[in-house]
């Protein structure tokens, strides 16, 4: 994508996962015992990643899933278990090297491709779905929404993804993050609304062929994300 903000906040994103928070990404998504903050976020995205499973078929063999910032591959373990083609790319080659790491010998029917670098990145090719868990969060609504058109410009089914629902608290914590020094922050969260978003999709020459679908609201201690599902009509 060409967009400037784009890019420049894709390599925070980047620097971030794959060097700042690398031992406290892997330790959160793990069994590991945490503390009570991340015990918080931990189910929080349990339950998150438990939904959007749940709007995709129960049988996905055959079909082609984009697994959009995939992180340490718990997502994509559970689609290729249901037999998808999963492709899971996430911008940290850390992260996808541990997701490689922690994949099981038996997936059942399906397949994995493990892959770092941008999720927008057309030699990926076409899928019949995609999934965004929490891989927008970070971008401007204009680039999140730019993102999710060039998604499901090669997608035939559906797209469920995460964004950061504007909250007052979640303003709080942003304003807060922003006293810390410049290295200390983590490549912080840009809240949406719910109704901007919809009606930007809306406008999109590519998403004008899409619909809504189902959405739900996640509120677990310090994690706050909200799914929502696109269907290609």
């Amino acid at each position: 994508m060409d967009s400037a903000t784009y890019t420049t906040r894709r390599a925070e994103i980047e620097n971030y996962f794959d060097r700042t928070a690398v031992a406290a990404w892997a330790k959160l998504t793990s069994n590991a015992p945490v503390g009570r903050i991340r015990a918080t976020v931990r189910a929080g995205r349990d339950r998150m990643r438990a939904t959007l499973l749940s709007w995709l078929p129960a049988d996905l063999s055959g079909r082609r899933l984009l697994d959009a910032g995939c992180g340490t591959g718990a997502l994509a373990i559970e689609a290729a278990r249901r037999g998808a083609e999963v492709v899971a790319i996430d911008l940290s080659p850390t992260l996808v090297e541990l997701a490689r790491e922690r994949l099981p010998a038996d997936l059942g029917g399906g397949s994995i491709d493990f892959r770092s670098g941008d999720m927008l990145a057309p030699e990926l090719g076409r899928f019949d779905h995609v999934v965004a868990m929490d891989s927008i969060i970070h971008y401007g609504t204009d680039d999140a929404v730019q993102a999710l058109s060039r998604l499901a410009d090669r997608t035939s089914g559906s797209m469920v993804f995460t964004f950061a629902p504007r909250t007052p608290l979640l303003a709080t914590m942003i304003s807060v993050g922003r006293l810390f020094p410049r290295g200390d922050r983590a490549p912080w969260l840009n809240p949406m609304a719910a109704d901007t978003l919809n009606t930007m999709m809306r406008r999109d020459t590519v998403l004008q062929h899409w619909q809504a679908g189902r959405t739900q609201r996640i509120s677990s201690g310090f994690y706050k994300s909200q799914a929502l599902e696109w269907k290609r009509t």
